[in-house]
């Protein structure tokens, strides 16, 4: 078995609170030099891009020294950058901690942020936002909430302490409570136990059911519901935690939760800066004991769900 290198610190500082980007030089290849390289693989950047970074010393060594524009390639080799940022319409909506301690930050999340990086969602994300605002670089996400989803997030403070949180999660020791507004039908005998395949492709938005044995398992419970408008407001309890796995869930029901844009199909993206209509699904607790501590933890959100708690406005949107 192949022998895993370790991951040399960053030489770089971070930026926004955003990591700079790594990249480890493979073994093999046709390449003569680092740029040569670097320009295959960073194929969708803007044409002349790395060589201006590379003439500006902006591509470093694990020294912390500029890659020069002619290094040869050698194999291994780590060079860390910082990405060219992209613009980002700011989420007008507070991060709420929840708790802080040595270890742990656990924030309520509003709909619309991003959990950490990725795609467009860079520096308007929970985790940038936190590294900035409470001056903690080393922040990490022990797991993550869909952007569209609001509710209670899970960051460690040290990164030695990490792998012991996130194993929290990967071996089901969390228990997670969502809640959800969505159509009233009477006729689901509800509470009831979903259980299903699901998978979810790379590329394709939706993920889906598919014969097989079973991934994905949720408990379901209506709390209230409302004659006057045909909603009810649902308890989800999740059991494991495939991607989008209570959205899938619901709409498979024939209850899909309200401003979901997925499910039970794909609707047209909304132009950036449309924070209307968001999904109304939120993680509304957290209880764990602690890895570190052995603190027996119970978070609670204090967000509401506006299609339930301010149906007029949700419904004039």
């Amino acid at each position: 078995m192949r022998r895993r290198l370790p991951t040399p610190p960053a030489p770089l500082p971070q930026r926004h609170g955003v990591d700079p980007v790594r990249v480890r030089l493979p073994a093999g290849g046709p390449w003569a030099t680092v740029r040569e390289h670097l320009v295959e693989r960073l194929s969708g950047a803007e044409p002349g891009a790395v060589e201006a970074m590379l003439r500006a010393g902006e591509i470093v060594g694990a020294d912390g020294r500029p890659v020069p524009p002619d290094a040869p390639y050698r194999p291994g080799m780590c060079v860390w950058f910082h990405r060219q940022l992209p613009e980002e319409v700011p989420v007008p909506f507070p991060l709420h901690v929840v708790h802080r301690d040595e270890h742990l930050v656990v924030v309520d999340k509003p709909h619309f942020l991003a959990t950490t990086p990725r795609g467009a969602h860079v520096t308007e994300t929970a985790l940038a936002r936190l590294r900035r605002e409470l001056d903690i670089p080393t922040l990490s996400a022990a797991h993550r909430l869909d952007r569209l989803t609001a509710g209670l997030v899970l960051f460690t403070v040290r990164p030695e302490e990490r792998g012991r949180y996130q194993t929290l999660f990967r071996d089901r020791r969390v228990r997670k409570e969502y809640e959800a507004v969505a159509p009233y039908d009477p006729d689901l005998g509800l509470p009831r136990t979903v259980r299903s395949r699901i998978v979810k492709e790379r590329g394709v938005l939706a993920a889906r059911e598919v014969p097989g044995e079973p991934n994905a398992v949720t408990h379901v419970a209506v709390v209230e519901h409302r004659p006057a408008d045909g909603l009810a407001r649902y308890r989800l309890v999740p059991d494991t935690g495939q991607t989008h796995q209570l959205r899938v869930h619901m709409s498979a029901l024939g209850v899909p939760i309200l401003g979901d844009p997925l499910y039970p199909r794909v609707t047209d993206p909304v132009p950036a800066g449309d924070f209307r209509r968001p999904l109304q699904l939120l993680a509304r607790t957290l209880e764990f004991t602690d890895p570190v501590t052995g603190a027996a933890h119970r978070f609670r959100s204090g967000r509401v769900l506006q299609a339930w708690e301010c149906p007029k406005e949700w419904a004039g949107q």
